[in-house]
């Protein structure tokens, strides 16, 4: 499904419980981010693939030592851009940021699937860490903003011009 701009509307009800959650998070986000692309990899393997310094590793994923930073990142970006969307009405991540993340994407042959596999991983792994506060409104709440930000990258999915 395809969305331009801010499609859905993200709701203030949405918006507190994204921040409510994202902020007993905050403080485990590299060791969750970890657990999130574990998952990632648990679902899909060949994921792994996707990544330069994993298809040569015969480190476990878990000891990988360009695993956690990245994933760390990429949690703490997806976290802070869903606390943003209502503010912003929009993702907030940076123009350049994203061209770069669609390019990648693009790059490295991300399909639509492992945008789905990686859903998936992050309502599990958010729903693992705040257990006591998941409901269904929650899990739509973040599910949503995913879906914004997915469909920004998206949107930046397409070869780089060469200079």
């Amino acid at each position: 499904m395809a969305h331009s701009g801010a499609a859905e509307v993200f709701t203030e009800e949405q918006e507190a419980l994204v921040l409510k959650s994202w902020n007993v998070m905050k403080k485990d986000a590299a060791n969750l981010g970890l657990k999130l692309f574990l998952r990632i990899f648990e679902i899909a393997p060949s994921a792994t693939r996707l990544f330069s310094f994993l298809r040569d590793s015969d480190v476990p994923l878990d000891k990988n030592p360009k695993l956690k930073p990245h994933a760390m990142s990429v949690f703490v970006m997806t976290c802070e851009s869903a606390v943003q969307l209502r503010k912003a009405g929009k993702i907030t991540v940076r123009e350049t940021t994203l061209k770069r993340l669609g390019a990648n994407h693009f790059k490295y042959g991300v399909a639509n699937e492992h945008f789905e596999v990686t859903r998936f991983a992050l309502l599990d792994t958010i729903k693992e860490a705040v257990p006591d506060m998941w409901c269904p409104e929650m899990k739509a709440a973040w599910g949503e903003a995913y879906d914004q930000l997915v469909a920004a990258i998206k949107e930046e999915m397409k070869p780089v011009p060469s200079a």
